[in-house]
């Protein structure tokens, strides 16, 4: 981390992907939307979808559209039920997929859960220039998936970081 540098603050939208959570009792988008503005980025958005692949596509797309918005973090919908569409609906948005994210996540996540962890399909990648992050609905996932994140978030983090690379997202 290079303190000497100023923090470029980004704007990030939430998304809590639920059937039954409302804005009192929704923990884990509570939980990534006060880690984010700890680190000194921006709240763009958030809001709540039920786990119906149309509606989570109808706000990721949006959202991707939106040239304020340069990160979207998703939190429910990602295990294996009938239920659980996030990563259906996600995918087929992405320019680009950032396999390495969920493959960190199990090995991080097994260390808490153990093999509970591969119910778990997070996945991360690239949109329209925007970064989209999918996360499981649990509170404890949801910190798990932000620890992973916050550093790439941070344009001080060296070597390198994902946020220095945002202006260069859409390049051809």
């Amino acid at each position: 981390m290079n303190q000497n540098e100023s923090l470029i603050p980004l704007k990030i939208a939430v998304l809590t992907v639920s059937d039954s959570r409302t804005e009192a009792d929704d923990k884990s988008g509570k939980i990534l939307v006060d880690n984010l503005t700890t680190a000194g980025h921006f709240l763009a958005e958030k809001t709540i979808v039920t786990d119906n692949i149309y509606q989570i596509r109808a706000v990721i797309s949006k959202w991707i559209a939106d040239e304020s918005v340069q990160i979207i973090l998703s939190t429910g919908g990602t295990g294996v039920t009938g239920r659980d569409g996030t990563p259906e609906a996600v995918k087929p948005l992405l320019d680009k997929e950032i396999a390495g994210f969920g493959e960190i996540f199990r090995m991080i996540s097994y260390q808490e859960i153990k093999t509970s962890t591969i119910q778990s399909r997070t996945l991360a990648g690239v949109a329209n220039g925007t970064y989209i992050f999918c996360l499981p609905g649990s509170s404890g996932a949801c910190q798990t998936g932000w620890n992973i994140i916050k550093d790439q978030l941070d344009s001080r983090h060296r070597p390198c970081n994902l946020a220095q690379l945002i202006p260069r997202l859409t390049e051809t």
